[in-house]
């Protein structure tokens, strides 16, 4: 990506934020006067009020009347005010926030070491699908199909690889019947970057916090969907502590956090620079070849599972259909693809 040097005229410019922290500066003295003109005007004739006698029937007469009216509008006034001052107050938050990440992520992008291979700043992939006109500049149906692609891919591998240096064995974390491709992934990649993508350049407790969400909520719509459709299960977590019916943790709800920042901080922006490499012209036919290939892969995968749970249950093939998928995915075959997953009939 090109640098441009700002010019000198900007370069000269005052702070931005310099007229606004002279105003907020003199927010508290105005509100000091407005205590003491407060307290001048009404807390002494109040406090007269209230030694007074007693209203008749309970209503209080009419230069009573007149003082409560008036505290009335100042109690009005202040609620605006309040109001008004704690959305400044979040909005000026916000904005520093956001400057403060990105910041943050220009200095870790441009201290690439060969020790630390920091990924690009989001502020700096956005400005170069403009600038290009990309094909799946922003989150467009396309960048958003590659997304769910790659997570589909890369998550498989990564947990592969965990799995094998926690237990020393290389065991399929695939979900699907070809290749080595989990929709979990892909659809966990999806969500939290349609979540998160709005959160890329403000800072990590919001990325957090989506990812909490987010993925507890997809990781049990995803157990219950699989149950009911297929029978089957692919994860329990009833054994771990703070578990909601064995289908989510709280344990893995904070790795979704942990992931959901270094999703939008670090793998996003690593993947939409490698997207931005697809040129146009090859771009959008790729996406929809590789999206054809998911759809079908799901549907063998759905049938070649359930006949699977058929066959459990003593099910002989009804006709050449169903033979031809037990010969092309026998019990042994499924086993290895799908390691880790139990059906209702099990103990």
């Amino acid at each position: 990506m090109e640098n441009y040097p700002a010019p000198a005229a900007e370069r000269s410019l005052a702070p931005a934020a310099e007229d606004l922290e002279a105003l907020c500066a003199a927010v508290h003295p105005a509100v000091e006067r407005t205590g003491a003109e407060l307290e001048k005007r009404y807390y002494e004739r109040l406090a007269e009020e209230a030694l007074g006698p007693r209203w008749p029937g309970g209503k209080p007469p009419a230069e009573a009347q007149a003082l409560l009216d008036d505290v009335q509008g100042e109690l009005e006034h202040l609620h605006q005010t309040s109001r008004a001052l704690a959305q400044s107050y979040q909005s000026v938050v916000g904005l520093e926030d956001e400057l403060s990440a990105r910041v943050r992520d220009v200095r870790k992008s441009r201290d690439r070491r060969w020790y630390a291979l920091n990924p690009p700043a989001n502020a700096g992939i956005d400005l170069e699908e403009r600038r290009t006109g990309h094909f799946a500049q922003g989150i467009n149906i396309y960048k958003i199909l590659l997304v769910c692609i790659v997570g589909s891919f890369a998550g498989v591998i990564i947990e592969m690889m965990w799995a094998y240096a926690r237990y020393g064995v290389i065991e399929s974390r695939r979900g699907l019947v070809y290749g080595p491709f989990n929709l979990l992934y892909g659809a966990g990649a999806v969500f939290l970057t349609l979540t998160l993508y709005k959160y890329r350049n403000k800072g990590r407790i919001w990325s957090f916090l989506g990812g909490f969400i987010v993925g507890s909520v997809l990781e049990y719509a995803c157990s219950w969907a699989q149950e009911m459709l297929l029978g089957s299960r692919s994860w329990d977590y009833s054994n771990i502590p703070l578990n909601l019916n064995g289908r989510i943790c709280f344990t893995y709800s904070v790795f979704w956090g942990i992931l959901g920042i270094v999703w939008i901080k670090d793998l996003y922006p690593r993947m939409a620079k490698w997207i931005l490499k697809i040129p146009n012209k090859v771009g959008k036919p790729l996406t929809w070849a590789l999206t054809v290939f998911m759809i079908i892969n799901v549907i063998v995968s759905c049938v070649a599972v359930g006949r699977w749970a058929s066959r459990r249950e003593g099910v002989l093939p009804s006709n050449s259909f169903w033979e031809f998928i037990d010969q092309r995915f026998p019990d042994g075959r499924m086993e290895r693809i799908f390691a880790n997953m139990s059906f209702g009939d099990e103990t």
